[in-house]
């Protein structure tokens, strides 16, 4: 004799998983909580390099700033023009061309005077070169 199964004519039973999430983020708050980071910055094991003997501790690496404006360029805080920044990138690029090179924008300043002043960097093999935002 075969037994026939009994169908469920109810509703379907429904897992709520609100409980089990409330659990994960108590859990994940207590261990950010207690977390100490002197614990893990004492397992890191990261050396730091040997300072260079042939360097000259005196000699601090040449800094060039060039501000990019609406009306035009401004380098080492004097304005220029396009051609006399052309030149002293040259001379700058010619003498040292890992000088350390800051161009910084001011918010109204035009796109292609940015592009202007990277492209001169590039003519002159800077390769140091550091764009900010004012």
């Amino acid at each position: 004799m075969a037994y026939k199964r009994r169908e469920n004519k109810g509703e379907t039973p429904k897992l709520d998983m609100t409980p089990m999430i409330d659990v994960v983020f108590q859990l994940l708050i207590f261990f950010v909580v207690t977390l100490k980071v002197e614990d893990i910055l004492s397992r890191l094991t990261a050396n730091k390099p040997a300072n260079d003997p042939n360097a000259n501790p005196e000699k601090q690496p040449e800094t060039t700033t060039i501000i990019v404006e609406p009306r035009g360029f401004i380098l080492n805080g004097r304005p220029v023009r396009y051609a006399e920044l052309d030149r002293q990138l040259e001379r700058i690029g010619k003498t040292n061309n890992k000088a350390m090179v800051l161009v910084k924008c001011t918010l109204n300043s035009e796109h292609g005077l940015l592009v202007q002043a990277l492209d001169l960097c590039h003519k002159h093999e800077l390769i140091n070169i550091s764009i900010f935002s004012m």
